[in-house]
């Protein structure tokens, strides 16, 4: 019998990206408008829905600020300043959240996935640098959907590939609960400690559907079924 599968998002579950693609954000605002948002606004702007994508995040954004630059511009710059050199962009600064062991135990009673708005590129070297010895199958990315988040087709997808049921998805914003949500998927929501506008955040993902709210991937355990 194929073992349910548990699916993770990766940014704010798997890797805390608020030095990375956080700070990406701020910064390629910042470079194409003189004004750079802090956490807070950035969080403001996820929790309005329709963001997973930080490029639209960042195009938009500039408009908002009565900028409007090429999207195409956008997607260069925030590449550059976040690939960098050989990978010493601010993708170096990334950090993994996953404790040593806790994935290995899920594996013994779970499959375990990912569905991420990343696209390939942007996933392989951090999977390669934190989790080479781990092996997440099936992996959804933006390459491999028509209709990201908070579309349910990653997750379809990750169902008809696993041919087994989806036991929960852990995600970390309003997209990843819709998707949840579309996909009739049991939702694990993860606000973390010190995230801008938490209560906001918290109270978002419950109204959301969300099954259970954990302040990072490590508390999974807690809230699984036993």
């Amino acid at each position: 019998m194929s073992l349910p599968v548990i699916v993770f998002d990766v940014d704010g579950v798997l890797v805390d990206v608020n030095a990375s693609y956080r700070e990406a954000i701020a910064e390629t605002i910042r470079h194409f408008t003189g004004v750079r948002p802090d956490a807070a606004s950035i969080q403001q702007w996820k929790l309005r829905g329709g963001y997973n994508n930080d490029w639209v995040l960042c195009h938009h954004y500039c408009r908002e600020l009565g900028v409007d630059v090429p999207y195409e511009h956008v997607v260069g710059y925030f590449n550059r300043i976040f690939f960098g050199e050989d990978g010493d962009g601010l993708i170096s600064r990334e950090v993994w959240v996953p404790e040593n062991g806790l994935l290995r135990r899920l594996a013994r009673r779970y499959r375990l996935a990912l569905f991420t708005g990343r696209n390939r590129a942007e996933l392989a070297p951090t999977l390669q640098r934190f989790a080479a010895g781990i092996a997440f199958d099936p992996v959804i990315t933006a390459d491999d959907v028509t209709h990201g988040k908070p579309a349910p087709e990653g997750l379809f997808q990750i169902a008809r590939r696993a041919d087994a049921p989806i036991a929960a998805f852990l995600g970390d914003t309003i997209d990843d609960a819709a998707s949840a949500r579309a996909a009739g998927v049991p939702f694990i929501g993860v606000a973390s400690a010190g995230a801008p506008h938490r209560s906001t955040l918290v109270e978002a993902l419950r109204q959301a559907g969300a099954v259970a709210i954990i302040e990072n991937v490590n508390e999974i355990e807690e809230v699984l079924p036993q």
